[in-house]
């Protein structure tokens, strides 16, 4: 700061000198006197500046990061940066477990570092919406370093209170806030694609949401490439605001949209994957290799089609696969649910992966995975795709 002080001395000076040079009768003390009141108050704004400048900063991303072992990353190629591990609502918030666990759940990825919270209207028919706003409200936990995400298409029953209409947009996402008891959320998403509504509708809509404030950020789930390529065109079409995410199923047992179709969508438009079901619904974690335990998602009425699956011949090749890769978690020294979950987040392309839970042990041993990453390299990738056999094939595979 002291350079810069004099090297400002040193040019006014110089300054002064040649006016004087050039204007030998018109300069006068007033033209010095100026050019030492200008030093002055540049010497100040220096000096007050020097004070405010941290001499050993550390970011908070950095310093939480430091404390928890949390990698950090962008959500697509936007600037909001999420925990590469997040905590989802779904089935459990509301629902699977009592409002007491579902908080504990919440402060044990809080104090993780996880700063991603993910839910939607149709969860619990709204309830689950009202238990996260009440356990960020009780925890008093600062909204700004939460990233909190909902999802708006089933809102209701009548038919104005589903789809992604302009309407139910605005109406749904406002009843949202009201149930969480929140000013905004950080994302919005699309829950799924809506073939009754054109595209510049859906798109002006989001738009509207976020310049309003009640959003930063909208998304898509379960979108085709395609149609998330037409909202990327709508929206630089008529100069509107277009989706920086997709929400996707993403696990050993399925590839193909997250590992080809995204990243392609990424590199060309910038939109980023949030990935859900990392342990295909709990079939990874080995609870139903012998049969369906009671109080399993599998054993509730309203997924029956998990029951099916898992009973199927399908579900008994998938087993056996998980057999296989048992040793390779051992090396490792990490259980199985750690490696399916660490597996998901080697992929660079993904922003996030969504953790479920339905306990706080099993939140905790899924969390680990993090610590199970750096030992993901491309030999152990390699052996768990020769194990699997259904690495999917982009078309820069095919060139090569």
């Amino acid at each position: 700061m002291q350079v810069s002080i004099a090297c400002t001395e040193h040019n006014l000076k110089s300054r002064n000198g040649d006016d004087r040079h050039n204007k030998q009768n018109s300069s006068g003390p007033n033209v010095v006197n100026s050019a030492r009141a200008r030093f002055r108050t540049v010497a100040i704004i220096a000096r007050s500046l020097g004070t405010f400048i941290p001499q050993h900063h550390i970011s908070l991303k950095e310093s939480t990061a430091k404390q928890t072992g949390m990698k950090y990353r962008n959500l697509g190629k936007s600037g909001l940066r999420v925990s590469c591990l997040g905590l989802g609502t779904w089935v459990t918030f509301g629902g699977q477990i009592s409002d007491e666990v579902a908080e504990q759940l919440m402060t044990i990825a809080y104090e993780h570092g996880v700063n991603l919270f993910d839910t939607a209207e149709v969860y619990a028919a709204g309830k689950a919406e009202i238990i996260l706003g009440h356990i960020i409200r009780k925890k008093n936990w600062r909204r700004s370093s939460l990233v909190i995400t909902t999802k708006l298409y089933w809102g209701g029953k009548a038919e104005t209170e589903r789809g992604l209409s302009r309407k139910h947009i605005i109406e749904g996402l406002k009843a949202s806030l009201q149930r969480m008891q929140l000013e905004y959320v950080d994302v919005v998403f699309a829950n799924r694609p809506d073939n009754n509504t054109p595209m510049e509708e859906i798109v002006r809509a989001m738009s509207y949401v976020i310049n309003q404030g009640m959003a930063m950020y909208w998304g898509t789930s379960r979108w085709s490439a395609m149609e998330i390529m037409e909202a990327y065109s709508v929206a630089r079409q008529f100069n509107m605001i277009p989706p920086v995410c997709e929400q996707a199923e993403y696990h050993l047992f399925q590839r193909e949209k997250v590992e080809v179709q995204l990243p392609e969508l990424y590199h060309k438009i910038g939109v980023g994957a949030m990935t859900w079901s990392p342990l295909a619904c709990g079939i990874i974690s080995g609870k139903y290799e012998n049969g369906i335990p009671e109080s399993t998602r599998a054993s509730l009425k309203c997924y029956q089609w998990l029951k099916d699956k898992i009973l199927s011949e399908e579900g008994r090749k998938q087993r056996t696969k998980l057999r296989d890769l048992m040793p390779i978690a051992e090396r490792l020294g990490c259980t199985l649910p750690q490696l399916a979950v660490a597996w998901c987040l080697r992929n660079e392309g993904v922003s996030s992966v969504l953790l479920g839970a339905s306990n706080p042990e099993q939140l905790v041993e899924n969390l680990g995975a993090i610590q199970v990453l750096p030992k993901m390299t491309s030999h152990i990738v390699s052996e768990v795709d020769n194990i699997l056999g259904n690495k999917p094939y982009s078309k820069k595979d095919y060139r090569s």
